[in-house]
């Protein structure tokens, strides 16, 4: 288990930092490294975000020091997709079985949770979001197939994309997580268009499914005070509540958004027309 902490930041300081500054404040560089668990624990809505990369040994989600609690989750709630090989999750000695882009939501008060890739040779990669939860809800495993999928975007405007809702309100009970993926479909760049903020609800991005060799230009900021983050394959970001969280790739990628914050409403948005950025 590896662990770090990340305080949360002041728009109006923000606005100062230099390239460094920004990547060390919201950058999550390296989610996943062979044999080991990495969790940044942030100061937005007490969110958690990491990897795990289960290649030879199971590993199993250990408690961090600043839960203070004897379990990981026994004040938490945990999303779980898996972006690698297929794997499994053992819940309190219940297996769930995961394929790439497959979700699993684990409830608050659960003691054991396992992870194990079915083979080293492809080993899963399991994405973890984690926040702090008030009462029980049941584990449960989101497929594809269950997910709620919309069709966004415009060709002419480089951003058609498909968006799977997977641990969301309408398909799995939680208190605060919402994690979902959305696929950009090939020729096509842009994320989250238009841009928005949500001022109730911080939310993480990790981009995945992005070419070698290519990469994607995060934006943040204020709407009227961004800045980017460039990123590459396989890495997350944090975006506070006062934050636009928008991407362009040089080529077409994955990603999964989560959420934890005051609502479950996922249309709860104060939106940005695109030319009024700055």
């Amino acid at each position: 288990m590896n662990f770090s902490f990340r305080y949360a930041a002041n728009p109006a300081d923000a606005k100062s930092y230099d390239t460094q500054r920004l990547r060390d404040e919201f950058l999550i560089e390296k989610p996943f490294s062979e044999n080991e668990i990495n969790l940044v624990y942030s100061m937005y809505d007490r969110f958690i975000v990491g990897g795990a990369m289960p290649l030879t040994e199971d590993l199993k989600l250990e408690t961090i020091p600043y839960l203070k609690s004897e379990n990981f989750l026994d004040r938490r709630e945990l999303g779980i997709v898996n972006v690698g090989g297929d794997g499994e999750v053992e819940v309190d000695g219940e297996i769930f079985s995961l394929s790439k882009k497959e979700a699993l939501y684990v409830g608050k008060g659960i003691k054991n949770v396992i992870f194990r890739s079915k083979s080293s040779n492809v080993p899963a990669l399991f994405y973890l979001n984690s926040a702090p939860a008030h009462t029980n809800f049941p584990t449960k495993k989101v497929s594809k197939e269950n997910a709620i999928v919309i069709q966004l975007g415009d060709e002419n405007t480089a951003n058609k994309r498909v968006l799977n809702k997977l641990i969301v309100n309408e398909i799995v009970e939680t208190c605060q997580l919402q994690m979902g993926l959305t696929e950009l479909l090939p020729g096509n760049i842009w994320n989250t268009i238009p841009s928005h903020t949500h001022t109730r609800r911080m939310e993480a991005y990790f981009y995945f499914d992005l070419e070698e060799g290519q990469t994607i230009s995060h934006f943040m900021g204020e709407p009227n005070e961004t800045r980017h983050i460039f990123m590459q394959n396989n890495q997350a970001v944090l975006s506070p509540e006062w934050s636009i969280h928008s991407g362009a790739g040089t080529s077409n990628y994955s990603f999964i958004w989560g959420m934890a914050g005051e609502n479950l409403d996922y249309g709860d948005m104060d939106i940005v027309a695109t030319n009024e950025l700055k």
